[in-house]
């Protein structure tokens, strides 16, 4: 490129100048082609910023995911001992092992009080009625065992108002009619679960129900949040 008689120094100005004058071509190229050209020159400044902008999206997202969590747990939470059975059990206890049906009629009593707008101990109450009732089956006409004209799984009367023998062997109407009845008890709520379920149901046996405040206490706890 360069003449080998020239004096070393002048080959080494020339090579000075071709430099500078290709660094002020390259900077008039990139002034007159614009930003979209000065873009493709610019460094990755933007490589942080978007690396930022992927750590706070997992940040959000892990925020959600740890609330959702918590919410499965307080979901997934039985409800406390105090709520389902405060004043504790009286007498000695009872418990009988549940069929799939008998399982099922636990869930549609909880379903039903959750519906009338009522808690988990209305629920123990209920299940706990049942329980002596009808061990939890939905009772049609037994014929000559039958007490009188009683029916469903709180043994519920047609004769005596609580409804027609359809809609008493409809689990969630037969709730919900012994729940109006136990809304009428004055102070339900803090009564042992045998005094307010003889208020309800009027029985020949007023202690009966006492014996299955236990199991009627574990079976809500469990389906609870699963009705």
């Amino acid at each position: 490129m360069f003449s080998r008689w020239l004096p070393a120094v002048e080959q080494t100005s020339i090579v000075r100048k071709s430099v500078l004058g290709l660094a002020g071509l390259a900077f008039v190229g990139g002034a007159v082609a614009g930003p979209a050209v000065a873009a493709q020159a610019a460094p990755e400044h933007n490589r942080p910023v978007s690396v930022s902008q992927s750590v706070l999206a997992d940040k959000d997202h892990k925020g959600d995911k740890d609330k959702n969590d918590k919410d499965k747990g307080k979901k997934d939470a039985k409800p406390s001992r105090d709520r389902l059975v405060p004043r504790g059990v009286q007498g000695e206890q009872q418990s009988i092992p549940l069929s799939g049906e008998q399982s099922g009629n636990v869930k549609a009593i909880v379903k039903a009080t959750k519906k009338a707008g009522l808690d988990e101990r209305a629920a123990v109450i209920a299940v706990g009625t049942s329980l002596q009732e009808s061990k939890l089956e939905n009772l049609g006409h037994l014929g000559d065992r039958n007490d009188h004209d009683s029916l469903g799984l709180f043994q519920q009367r047609p004769s005596s108002g609580w409804g027609s023998p359809d809609q008493i062997t409809d689990p969630e109407y037969s709730t919900i009619a012994f729940l109006k009845g136990l809304k009428q008890v004055d102070g339900w709520h803090d009564l042992p679960l045998t005094v307010a379920a003889q208020k309800v149901q009027v029985s020949a046996y007023p202690d009966a129900y006492a014996k299955w405040e236990n199991q009627a206490a574990d079976l809500v706890a469990n389906a609870w949040n699963n009705s």
